[in-house]
């Protein structure tokens, strides 16, 4: 009731007394924890409760993992996992899969996904994702495919990411279509991102200013516009550049970096000109320092 009411410090005091304590008791004050954002206090009840012979609720146990960025938290949960048998509990084997993935040990994280005897979407995201620099995360798509579970908007969000890290041009095309035609899944802003990251990344500036100007249904944020000035101060695009930094100018005012894209791209051009008005522009708005 403390831990609900917003009273944390009193929940603990409250469980401090308690004599003999139960399962109930230690989840309690674990989920308070988490509800509350102590992870570190949450970590620390996780560990008692296990000295103690009790079991933290599955739930806690994936959100603990999901907030630790720690291969040590991982390794220390999953020996725990192991030792009582909790290695099919799908949350936190999704979890496990996911803090793996973000601590680059794929072949611990292919070792648990392939372990798995059931798999729901998250699973197969947190298998692609994890893959983000890999052309594998194509081969998994394919398998997800096969094995009957719909991907979602974040499952292509994860595959585009792929496509335009790697120039594989014609992949993205093909499952940008996929998404919008066979699975129904209407873009948002970070798939229209990933498009415009994924030409700007081939040299394909006007396409990419295409899928901006043309294809997207709502206001283009920052993401998007940013990522196509990015692809013109790689490739030197100075009017596509210009446009793509008028926006970011209105959308992001404060953004230092923006208004360096552009000089590079002036600098590039040899716009000499050019390029003293916009630092002069940023000198006035105080982001020359």
């Amino acid at each position: 009731m403390y831990a609900k009411c917003g009273d944390i410090v009193m929940a603990r005091k409250v469980f401090n007394k308690i004599g003999v304590r139960d399962s109930v008791s230690w989840n309690s004050m674990l989920t308070g924890y988490i509800h509350h954002g102590l992870m570190v206090e949450a970590l620390d009840i996780f560990r008692r409760m296990i000295d103690n012979g009790f079991e933290p609720d599955s739930v806690a146990i994936s959100t603990i993992l999901s907030k630790f960025s720690s291969f040590k938290v991982a390794f220390e949960v999953h020996a725990w996992v192991l030792r009582r048998g909790h290695e099919q509990s799908l949350s936190i084997a999704n979890s496990l899969i996911a803090l793996y993935s973000e601590q680059g040990k794929l072949d611990e994280a292919c070792w648990l996904f392939d372990m798995m005897v059931d798999r729901d979407v998250v699973s197969w995201n947190a298998i692609i994702s994890g893959h983000w620099k890999h052309s594998q995360a194509l081969e998994y798509f394919n398998q997800m495919e096969n094995s009957n579970i719909l991907p979602d908007s974040v499952t292509f969000v994860s595959l585009l990411s792929v496509c335009a890290r790697l120039g594989l041009v014609e992949d993205g095309r093909e499952l940008f279509v996929k998404m919008k035609n066979r699975y129904g899944i209407k873009p948002r802003m970070e798939h229209y991102a990933c498009m415009v990251n994924l030409f700007g990344r081939a040299g394909l500036i006007n396409e990419a200013y295409d899928i901006v100007v043309k294809q997207i249904e709502f206001d283009a944020g920052p993401t998007v516009w940013g990522a196509l000035l990015y692809a013109c101060s790689v490739h030197g695009n100075v009017d596509v550049g210009e446009t793509a930094a008028a926006r970011l100018f209105d959308l992001e005012p404060d953004n230092a970096h923006n208004f360096e894209l552009l000089i590079k791209i002036y600098d590039n051009a040899g716009r000499w000109d050019k390029v003293e008005k916009v630092m002069q522009s940023m000198a006035d708005r105080g982001l020359d320092s």
